[in-house]
């Protein structure tokens, strides 16, 4: 066999695998919460011959909440996996550059006036959200461009890092005026706790996602090129600042939106690309969907987890991935070159 056809078979292997853990994952986080059900009563109950109990936990309580873990997943990971495309930085995060921060303290804002999770609320979320990031992401740029120079990778994470640090401040103050109720809810948020575990939270989502991705998996070979380096992407003809900014926008839309309803969750757009990346290549063609499905599986596993480890009680999930990625993130650290 030719490297190169083993080499795509490998690929093949790989997303397969990724997707059947996927699966696997969504069967065992549907028996699993403070009321268990059998694996028999979840299949008669999604073929409509359970109980209304059952089909109220199921239904109403447990697949939204894991769709939504799926969706998470997903749109957080491509957001750090275009981030350290267009940045050429393997540092370079929502989380880490302040993007999260920013879409985290309109929530916030949004939440200390209007606490109802109304329809109405729900799907301005993603929203007002989007539109913390990207005004993040615009004070981030801007600080961080130099003209004639284009962006500087180290200069746009010590940008957002501090940055980053600023809203983290404003959100201090934010709490501090809150009352005891909101202050617990707004805790357990920031701490990345997957809240709006109804469909409404689905629909709010789901329409960034539907439209960002494809957008995203078109401009692969784009991302392809501005890995190679600004002069270098300038002559094979590339838009660089123009391709930069539309990816920018995408990240910052999809980062913002998953924010909206999962709080502060962080690692996944660090970690994900890294560990796709050691399985499938640096060619985004590949990069950007298995970072997608390797996001959702480390999602949707921690959630799981987060809800069984002590029950009745759940740990939020943000810090079981944060227990789950900090190792393998020392890990990359002590394998790296650098």
């Amino acid at each position: 066999m030719q490297p190169q056809a083993r080499r795509r078979s490998r690929n093949t292997l790989v997303i397969a695998v990724l997707a059947a853990l996927i699966v696997i994952c969504f069967l065992v986080s549907m028996n699993i919460g403070v009321i268990r059900l059998a694996p028999l009563d979840v299949l008669r109950t999604l073929f409509g011959m359970g109980t209304h109990k059952e089909h109220l936990i199921l239904f109403d309580f447990r697949l939204p909440r894991i769709v939504i873990s799926l969706l998470i997943g997903t749109g957080l990971a491509v957001s750090g996996c275009i981030m350290q495309g267009i940045s050429r930085n393997a540092l370079a995060d929502p989380g880490i550059l302040g993007i999260n921060a920013g879409a985290g303290l309109v929530v916030m804002l949004f939440i200390s006036f209007y606490p109802t999770t109304g329809a109405a609320p729900v799907f301005l979320l993603p929203i007002l959200a989007w539109v913390g990031a990207g005004l993040t992401a615009a004070l981030i740029f801007a600080l961080s461009y130099k003209r004639h120079v284009g962006l500087s990778p180290t200069r746009l994470l010590l940008t957002g890092v501090a940055v980053a640090a600023g809203i983290s401040a404003a959100m201090i103050v934010v709490t501090i005026r809150l009352s005891p109720e909101k202050y617990q809810f707004v805790a357990t948020w920031l701490a990345g706790s997957i809240w709006g575990s109804n469909w409404s939270f689905v629909l709010a989502l789901l329409p960034f996602l539907v439209v960002l991705l494809p957008f995203v998996f078109y401009k692969a070979s784009v991302l392809n090129v501005l890995n190679l380096g600004d002069q270098t992407a300038t002559g094979l003809g590339a838009p660089v600042q123009r391709e930069q900014l539309l990816l920018l926008a995408a990240a910052v839309g999809l980062a913002g939106s998953c924010v909206a309803v999962s709080g502060g969750i962080g690692f996944i757009g660090l970690i994900c690309p890294h560990l796709a990346r050691r399985l499938v290549g640096s060619k985004h063609q590949l990069l950007l969907p298995a970072s997608a499905l390797t996001g959702s599986l480390l999602v949707i596993a921690s959630d799981t987890v987060g809800r069984w480890i002590v029950q009745p009680s759940e740990i939020p999930t943000g810090i079981v991935v944060a227990v789950l990625g900090a190792p393998y993130f020392l890990y990359l650290l002590t394998r790296s070159k650098a």
